[in-house]
């Protein structure tokens, strides 16, 4: 499959697993998981159908594991990014002392007085690298990515989570927790 088929796959899973289920007659069952079968029935009655075999390759391919089979290989979900109400059922975990979140530099006004806020996703996405944050930050323009002071949230009792593709999930990341990578001022 080329690159161009991969990616319009990997949206239209997106859009149903994450977004709008209900557009094409699914229902995402506990944890977010749908069968496979049923996802790829929907899908081709839709107009858009999809094979098992350039399923399996979108999901296996790629780079940022949006999407997870179970062991059986029968249920299929995103691992996080839902703007539909979804528990993921991701247990309670220590994050490392220090996280990252890459943000579009237009938006560093609203996050200095805010902090980090999941706006129409359910949790606020961070990583365990800057690198990570730079690039997922930089999908929007220019990027600044902010230094999370994981520790001390914890400290304070906040929850944090972590997806199966390694992205660290928060309800919200107050300013006091924030500073900026780099020899830039802090946040």
């Amino acid at each position: 499959m080329n690159e161009h088929d991969m990616i319009r796959i990997s949206k239209r899973l997106a859009l149903h697993l994450r977004h709008a289920p209900d557009a094409i007659g699914i229902t995402l069952g506990p944890g977010g998981w749908v069968r496979v079968n049923d996802l790829l029935a929907a899908l081709a009655r839709h107009g858009a159908p999809v094979s098992r075999a350039e399923l399996d390759e979108v999901v296996a391919a790629s780079d940022k594991q949006r999407y997870a089979v179970d062991e059986t290989a029968t249920m299929i979900r995103a691992n996080q990014g839902h703007t539909v109400r979804v528990d993921l059922d991701l247990p309670v975990a220590e994050p490392p002392p220090v996280l990252y979140h890459g943000t579009p530099a237009t938006s560093l006004p609203a996050i200095e007085r805010d902090g980090l806020k999941p706006m129409r996703r359910h949790h606020v996405h961070l990583s365990a690298t800057a690198d990570t944050a730079r690039a997922v930050g930089a999908r929007r323009g220019e990027s600044v990515v902010l230094r999370v002071d994981a520790a001390a949230m914890a400290a304070a009792g906040v929850e944090f989570r972590v997806s199966a593709n390694g992205v660290w999930l928060v309800d919200h990341v107050p300013p006091v927790y924030l500073g900026r990578t780099g020899p830039e001022r802090s946040a």
